[in-house]
């Protein structure tokens, strides 16, 4: 599959995965009980957790506008580590684990952008429609499996919840801003960058690598302190 790279588009990438790296490492403390936050409620955290979600998402809708063909092998990939990310949850949290979360969402999510790509620029509108539905949806569904839906009006019980809506709005313009930057030519979107940012744009090369190892390697280092 040919892929044009582009260096901004890994940066954001490599960004997210900086900020996610850190807030789950203060996650990872408050589970030890090393500080006391409320990562459920305290908009300072959840604000935190919208926003993370949201750079990868659009990412992921933008580099998609880069690649010529579905990557099955890529999506496989993804879908593994779903579940993967599944089973090592429940041995942590068997009563909130996780059972769609950003990597299950991101595999259904691109099934549905790359049967809805013909529309091109028209996602920016279906985007809208999306947050529409989320805000007024049609029917509630709260119970699994439907609610990775996301028509809901309680948020379920588990450690990662990525539905459909709204974040399938996300994925869209994603794919759209990434449409246009290709259609108007924005040389400067292939500016070198500093290089003292090229750690970002090697690190959003290996995202997904990096989040299936990043909680593990923690983890396992705050056990280590904690019983040295």
């Amino acid at each position: 599959m040919k892929t044009d790279r582009l260096p901004l588009l890994d940066a954001l990438r490599g960004l997210a995965m900086v900020w996610m790296t850190i807030f789950h490492f203060s996650f990872d403390l408050n589970h030890f009980g090393w500080i006391h936050q409320d990562f459920y409620t305290d908009p300072v955290w959840t604000w935190q957790r919208s926003c993370i979600v949201s750079l990868f998402l659009f990412c992921v809708g933008w580099s998609q506008a880069l690649v010529a063909h579905f990557s099955w092998t890529r999506w496989s990939q993804i879908a593994l580590c779903a579940v993967l990310v599944t089973v090592s949850s429940y041995v942590m949290y068997p009563k909130s684990f996780i059972y769609f979360g950003i990597l299950h969402g991101i595999a259904v999510m691109l099934l549905a952008l790359w049967v809805l790509k013909p529309l091109r620029q028209w996602l920016w509108l279906v985007g809208v429609a999306c947050l529409c539905l989320f805000f007024y949806p049609p029917f509630i569904a709260n119970s699994a499996p439907w609610n990775v839906l996301g028509l809901i009006s309680q948020k379920p019980v588990t450690e990662d919840y990525v539905p459909l809506l709204p974040w399938l709005a996300v994925v869209c313009w994603g794919y759209a801003f990434g449409l246009q930057t290709k259609t108007t030519k924005k040389k400067g979107l292939n500016t070198p960058f500093n290089p003292l940012l090229k750690p970002l744009t090697v690190l959003g090369r290996y995202s997904l690598s990096y989040y299936m190892l990043h909680q593990p390697i923690l983890i396992g280092l705050l056990y280590l302190c904690r019983f040295a």
